[in-house]
């Protein structure tokens, strides 16, 4: 399976062969990584070590940053079934990462599954952050400073995130849900 991060560098590495006019054998040349290796990579068929990724890095002259960031332009596909979780507790919830954190973006979105009768804790992200939730399955039960909101599948909610909050599943089915973190500049 391919997550985020391996889904940036097989985009990017593509683009910088393209770019810089170079074919597979020529990259397998200047960089000591196999040809073989290299289309893996390129396919989203192999995770990359992080020796690999400095041979590819010194043999291209360009930073680790150019291969990892989320490609800018074009379409960026995320593909669901694909991504692993970036956050698990086997039995009790799972976060799987669709847009991470960039500087250059104002936002993130993640989706969260919690089992019934678990919870998820967030510390507090900071002044200048708002979270909008979007149930998509059961009902989640938001607790912020020792408040509960209760927001049913289909609905939302929005909060700024200056404070430690908790998300319940108290139902009897598994809660989904999105999150969207949006940054104030």
């Amino acid at each position: 399976m391919m997550d985020y991060l391996n889904k940036n560098i097989s985009i990017n590495l593509k683009a910088i062969r393209r770019e810089k006019g170079m074919s597979m054998d020529e990259v397998a040349e200047q960089t000591g990584v196999s040809k073989s290796m290299l289309g893996q990579i390129e396919r989203g068929e192999a995770n990359p070590t992080i020796g690999t990724l400095g041979k590819i890095v010194s043999g291209l002259r360009v930073d680790l940053s150019d291969l990892t960031r989320t490609p800018g332009l074009g379409v960026y596909e995320v593909n669901r079934q694909k991504l692993l979780p970036s956050k698990e507790v086997p039995g009790q919830y799972a976060v799987y990462t669709y847009f991470p954190y960039e500087k250059n973006r104002l936002f993130e979105i993640y989706e969260i599954e919690i089992e019934p009768g678990a919870c998820y804790v967030s510390g507090a992200h900071g002044q200048g952050t708002n979270e909008y939730i979007v149930v998509h399955a059961g009902q989640l039960t938001l607790e912020i400073d020792n408040a509960f909101y209760q927001i049913k599948k289909e609905d939302a909610i929005c909060f700024g995130t200056a404070m430690k909050h908790t998300y319940w599943n108290k139902g009897n089915e598994q809660l989904k849900f999105i999150i969207v973190f949006v940054f104030k500049q």
